[in-house]
């Protein structure tokens, strides 16, 4: 009864800001959301204008994370790896699973092309965005670090000339990251944990099946006893978690895939084809590579901005190495994880004479490495626990950092967040899937508004910081 009230409430919201965020241009038979184009603009204008600072990057971004040319004098509050393991943290996360998942199921296994071809473009925007993020960071007396799209509107546009444009744009971009993450960072993620718990304890007949409530209560718990400490607290956690939740999903994924071995090169054939074939999705091709960008860009966040917020705290006292740094994500979260998410469910469960249906998100994934080993379900549930953890203790730091723009720092303003961030990890578990898609959809898109168009207007200082880096450092522009 508790459930059911909640999603009543929160559902006729979700869909109106959903209208609201997604209108469309019809082209062909297919509808194209203009911020979706928007985003898919922006990643092809900074991957050709950096050229192909995220293929040539590779290398440089690796050794920096590895060390090479850190330095603990450097301002900043955290470590090049213990930044990107926070910020992954926060896209490594349920959706890598369950939206890899829903994006095969509506568009076939053609999907995953489009997906990977957004991850690829989108390290070159991830690129921009965190090296901006640094360069216009603000750093208090006691080192601590305020960082993300707000400054970078604030005080890029203010440089060139549009301070008013500027307080504007971060104002909008504060807004939509502190609602935002209540979609994205915390709805979702405790949604599909949820899922997954009832899953594994019996479904319909699981206590959990109408206690949704009861298990958002001890979720939000654990979320609040990480948050409270803040970013370093929050970073000592994921630089653990990360790695280990990473690994251990890869592993289960390839031994599925193993065992699937002899289908491999019918269901690469079959993503490759399927990318230029309407696989029966109404639209055709061009809805298959919106479908393909959409669920990339809720999986990796390149244009939204918000991973820009953790990796402005790195220690360094060059902006661009963190630029090289946070082109990985995109790499790791997409190109890597997703793909292996999507392999899973098209050498074991997927029918193109039969798609699957009565499954969505993580459901799906689950049921197809249960094809393969009988027990990996549990584990699974683990990792989407850890995922969906970790991803909200990340996200609640971003929707925090927008909060204190808006509103100041004091420590009741900052406990006012942290309890109503803890309170929709609840609601994410007592409304139903479609609803949380709306909502979280909705909020993410808006961000990148904002954000891409500073990042347009930025890109000249862009181009020229990477220009003097690699100079300064003797390496091949």
């Amino acid at each position: 009864m508790i459930d059911d009230a909640i999603d009543a409430a929160f559902r006729p919201l979700a869909k109106a800001l959903s209208d609201a965020v997604f209108l469309a241009v019809p082209i062909g038979d297919a509808e194209v959301p203009l911020i979706v184009a928007w985003l898919v603009a922006g990643a092809l204008f900074f991957t050709v204008y950096l050229r192909f600072i995220n293929l040539r990057g590779m290398g440089h971004a690796i050794r920096i994370v590895r060390g090479d040319f850190s330095d603990a004098r450097a301002p900043g509050e955290l470590t090049p790896f213990q930044a990107l393991t926070t910020a992954i943290s926060g896209t490594v996360g349920v959706g890598n699973i369950a939206h890899v998942a829903i994006a095969i199921s509506v568009g076939g296994p053609g999907a995953l092309f489009w997906l990977v071809v957004a991850g690829f473009l989108g390290m070159s925007t991830k690129f921009a965005e965190c090296m901006l993020a640094v360069r216009y960071r603000e750093i208090d007396a006691d080192g601590v670090v305020s960082g993300g799209p707000m400054y970078t509107l604030r005080k890029g546009l203010a440089e060139i000339g549009w301070p008013r444009l500027g307080r504007g744009l971060a104002a909008y971009y504060a807004f939509c990251i502190v609602v935002g993450a209540l979609g994205i960072g915390c709805m979702f993620q405790s949604n599909q944990a949820y899922v997954q718990l009832v899953g594994v304890t019996g479904g319909e007949a699981s206590f959990f099946a109408t206690r949704g409530w009861l298990f958002g209560l001890v979720l939000a718990g654990l979320v609040g006893v990480v948050i409270v400490g803040g970013i370093r607290t929050i970073a000592e956690v994921t630089q653990r978690l990360v790695p280990f939740m990473a690994l251990l999903y890869a592993a289960m994924a390839i031994v599925v895939i193993g065992a699937n071995a002899e289908k491999l090169p019918w269901a690469v054939m079959a993503i490759v084809r399927g990318a230029f074939s309407s696989e029966g999705m109404t639209g055709g091709v061009i809805a298959i590579i919106v479908l393909g960008f959409r669920r990339a860009a809720f999986s990796n966040e390149a244009g939204i901005g918000s991973a820009a917020i953790a990796h402005s705290a790195v220690q360094t006292d060059e902006p661009v190495s963190e630029g090289f740094v946070a082109l990985l994500e995109p790499f790791i979260d997409t190109i890597i994880i997703c793909s292996l998410t999507a392999l899973v469910i098209t050498v074991t469960v997927y029918d193109p004479a039969n798609p699957p249906s009565g499954m969505s998100g993580v459901e799906l994934t689950s049921a197809a490495m249960e094809s393969v080993v009988s027990w990996f379900p549990l584990p699974l549930a683990v990792i989407v626990a850890l995922f969906a953890y970790s991803t909200m203790i990340s996200w609640s730091y971003y929707g925090l950092e927008g909060w204190i723009y808006l509103f100041g720092g004091s420590w009741g303003m900052r406990r006012s967040y942290h309890a109503i961030f803890c309170a929709f990890v609840v609601v994410g578990c007592t409304t139903k899937l479609d609803a949380v898609l709306d909502f979280s959809d909705a909020l993410i898109f808006a961000m990148a508004l904002a954000n891409v168009f500073g990042l347009y207007a930025l890109s000249p200082i862009v181009k020229r910081e990477l220009d003097a880096y690699w100079s300064r450092h003797g390496l091949d522009a």
